[in-house]
């Protein structure tokens, strides 16, 4: 099964990030091919794990789940942009602009949980966003248009308390993911 750790998205938040994706949408839409987020699954991941075999998952989740040593803190989201940063877009996404720090250092520890099951740290940087759409395809054309909306797009400034982490397990299908928790990380 595919296993990740997310910060949930207080609803306020999720409203205004929907309202925000919703805009993006509206203006590049009939240019560009995308796959967007259903609201009820947008989150902040901090650590994809991947697949975990039924017999391993115990293990996983016992090495996860202890309260982490860290207080609550507060997300803020922001602007949006693109991954990569040129060239055809891939992922369409809202940043953090608060919370960062604290986001990393559950992103660490989480790693370092999973060090001694087999898990190795990601390679590339850690990176808090909130996924608004997975590119399949953009013309030159539709991905400077893209890139010209984020631009001029207004920030958004949701802001909520995080408390806990959330281990998911993800459903894949045609009509898209389906997350279902496993457990939870206490602050």
């Amino acid at each position: 099964m595919r296993v990740f750790v997310a910060v949930e998205i207080a609803e306020d938040a999720r409203r205004a990030a929907e309202k925000t994706g919703e805009a993006l949408r509206r203006s590049v839409d009939p240019h560009l091919r995308a796959s967007w987020i259903a609201p009820v699954n947008m989150h902040l991941t901090v650590r994809f794990i991947g697949h975990v075999a039924d017999d391993r998952l115990a293990s996983v989740l016992g090495a996860l789940t202890p309260p982490l040593r860290m207080d609550p803190f507060d997300v803020e989201l922001g602007g949006c942009g693109a991954f990569p940063s040129s060239g055809p877009p891939r992922v369409i996404w809202i940043g953090v602009t608060e919370g960062l720090p604290s986001l990393s250092l559950m992103h660490d520890e989480f790693d370092r949980r999973l060090a001694p099951l087999g898990w190795e740290p990601e390679e590339r940087p850690f990176s808090a966003h909130l996924t608004l759409a997975r590119v399949k395809s953009a013309s030159r054309p539709a991905a400077a248009l893209l890139r010209q909306t984020i631009r001029e797009i207004p920030a958004l400034h949701a802001r909520w308390r995080v408390d806990r982490a959330t281990i998911l397990r993800s459903h894949l299908s045609p009509r898209g993911a389906r997350y279902e928790p496993l457990g939870h990380v206490v602050l």
